[in-house]
């Protein structure tokens, strides 16, 4: 693998208020893509606030491609259902990432991401130095849809001789 900058750690960690897609809930996991990259969570049985708590990893080559979020409903006996979707643009995570910011006391914010009608972001993101680490957390609003937003965590994961 080459031209490869780093590793991007997403922790999937819950869903809020998502659609309802069967007769009284749903069954949702999350599609992560990037590029020709595809992770996934697990399907959480029956919730409509389902907290997966899950790390999921993918490799950063541009950092200029968005990533994919999509949320659907597990189906047994037809096509699962869509329950929303939502792109999240990493640039200035990636650009903050390569920085080598390890004189930063921990907690330091190094940029701040605001809402605006082209991201999905649902509030003010900031992407923090933590224990080493840079670290973004936000809640992304499904698009879509009529309700539901997914809250996670970008962690850098650092290539040696990247």
């Amino acid at each position: 693998m080459e031209n490869i900058l780093g590793l991007l750690r997403i922790t999937i960690q819950r869903g809020k208020n998502l659609a309802k897609r069967d007769a009284r809930s749903s069954d949702p996991y999350v599609i992560v893509r990037l590029g020709k990259q595809k992770v996934k969570t697990r399907v959480m049985r029956k919730n409509l606030n389902p907290e997966w708590n899950e790390e999921l990893t993918l490799t950063i080559a541009d950092p200029h491609i968005p990533i994919k979020l999509q949320v659907y409903d597990k189906d047994t006996f037809s096509p699962d259902d869509k329950m929303g979707d939502a792109e999240l643009d990493i640039k200035t995570f990636v650009e903050a990432a390569k920085r080598h910011l390890q004189n930063l006391p921990s907690g330091s914010i190094i940029a701040k991401i605001k809402p605006t009608r082209e991201n999905c972001i649902a509030e003010e993101s900031s992407i923090i130095w933590e224990n080493g680490k840079v670290i973004q957390h936000m809640f992304l609003r499904l698009r879509n849809v009529e309700c539901g937003e997914i809250e996670l965590q970008l962690q850098w994961i650092e290539i040696h001789g990247s």
